[in-house]
């Protein structure tokens, strides 16, 4: 995906191929799954699903019609690029959905089994959508409207809130009580899926060396990995002797190799590693969803 998307850039060819992967992963996990399980769905798919059993009306169609009022509302918040690319997303789905989905067979096994299914394919398939800074629509204007404003919080928490209340509302309609459980936990994988792949590609590691020789250990780093090293100035908190701090932020991979040359280099040295769940920067990924770009028209 990575070479396909140095080839075609940032352009309508590679983010619609993307948006076809996750509308057929999608649409498989709606259809194939959730819909002979009798899940109560997430989001306008959910409602769509409802709709469905209730008056047998098209689950493509009927998220096309209730998507509309929602996108007029989302439209100034989003973007005219978000809003164009979530209309073509949605589309997509919808026929994926209504004649791709049934040419597969339904999954009729066990309801546990179904549910993990469509949580994970579910969860894999609007990642790819989000990840293109698009949206299937309907909920998803609602959450990317949300997490526009709240930039800050992962995407995750804004599905597992604007997707808990149409879980709800279809066990109280069918009087499914497993099934509010079982579709609780389908957002709960959508959700956890969704900021994995989403925010994983963005993860790293961040080293804290506090050791004598700074200079030595950025150079050390820049020729074993090329990663650029900031040196902090600091002072042993007994003796009160200068350190230096080299902080330094790489992948997992490159931490380990990192961690063995400074210890070769300075045997002395003190290496804190963390965590760190997005780097954004040089020699890093950035990832953009709900954020309107520069020239977009609200």
């Amino acid at each position: 995906m990575v070479i396909v998307g140095k080839l075609f850039g940032k352009t309508w060819l590679f983010d619609t191929l993307v948006e076809i992967a996750g509308s057929i992963l999608t649409g498989v996990a709606i259809y194939n799954f959730a819909l002979p399980a009798k899940f109560p769905m997430t989001g306008f798919s959910g409602l769509a699903l409802i709709l469905y059993r209730l008056f047998d009306l098209p689950i493509g169609v009927m998220t096309i019609v209730l998507n509309i009022p929602v996108a007029v509302l989302c439209y100034r918040v989003l973007g005219r690029r978000f809003f164009l690319c979530s209309v073509r997303c949605m589309i997509l789905s919808s026929l994926f959905v209504d004649y791709i989905a049934p040419m597969l067979p339904q999954y009729t096994g066990e309801r546990l089994v179904a549910a993990i299914c469509a949580g994970v394919l579910g969860g894999l398939g609007y990642a790819l959508i989000y990840m293109r800074n698009s949206s299937t629509g309907g909920a998803d204007f609602i959450t990317m409207a949300l997490k526009a404003k709240h930039p800050h919080l992962p995407l995750g928490r804004f599905i597992m809130l604007t997707d808990g209340i149409v879980v709800v509302l279809g066990g109280i309609i069918f009087r499914d009580f497993d099934g509010i459980v079982y579709g609780m936990m389908i957002d709960l994988i959508f959700a956890v899926i969704a900021d994995k792949i989403m925010y994983g590609a963005n993860a790293g590691k961040l080293a804290l060396i506090v050791t004598n020789h700074g200079e030595a250990v950025t150079e050390r780093i820049d020729e074993l990995c090329g990663r650029g090293t900031t040196i902090i100035d600091a002072r042993g908190g007994f003796r009160k002797d200068h350190r230096d701090v080299v902080l330094c932020a790489c992948s997992g991979k490159e931490m380990f190799a990192i961690t063995c040359e400074v210890k070769l280099l300075d045997p002395a040295s003190f290496t804190i590693i963390l965590e760190s769940n997005e780097v954004h920067g040089e020699g890093f990924r950035m990832l953009r969803v709900a954020e309107p770009h520069a020239g977009d028209e609200k």
